[in-house]
């Protein structure tokens, strides 16, 4: 497992700014979409937590409080050089921590299929029927914390 540095990133800083970039590396261009100003428009209400490994940004992942008590996990992407090697779960642990302390009592998130493993293998619970979503598989599932 790879020892990186977590946290909490601004809103249009320059870390935000490269996670635009990685999120659509990661997430969008293997799908053949690009990211547009209004599939960020929601970003500057959303908690935008980052990995970085020295300067280098390795991972992200985004949190979007919906009710007091719930909060979507949404948007994780980790560089390609650095998959399988804990950051997402690093990510989602630091991620789990923060809303535990917010006062937030359940993440809920949409995974993809080939994440799916991912999740399960983190304690989260896979709700309801396969639906596609931005035109590939996708699974409900939430975590009580």
């Amino acid at each position: 497992m790879v020892n990186v540095n977590i946290g909490l990133i601004e809103f249009n800083s320059e870390l935000y700014i490269e996670s635009v970039a990685l999120r659509q590396d990661v997430l969008r261009t293997p799908l053949g979409l690009k990211f547009t100003k209004e599939n960020m428009t929601n970003d500057a209400n959303e908690m935008h937590i980052a990995a970085t490994d020295g300067d280098q940004l390795i991972g992200v992942l985004l949190l979007r409080p919906l009710t007091n008590h719930t909060v979507k996990m949404r948007q994780v992407a980790v560089s390609e050089a650095y998959q399988g090697k804990g950051v997402g779960k690093q990510l989602v642990a630091f991620c789990e921590s923060l809303c535990t302390s917010m006062g937030f009592k359940q993440i809920e998130l949409n995974a993809r299929e080939v994440a799916l493993q991912f999740y399960l293998s983190q304690s989260y619970e896979q709700i309801g029927e396969q639906f596609l979503e931005i035109g590939i598989p996708h699974f409900k599932m939430i975590k009580n914390l």
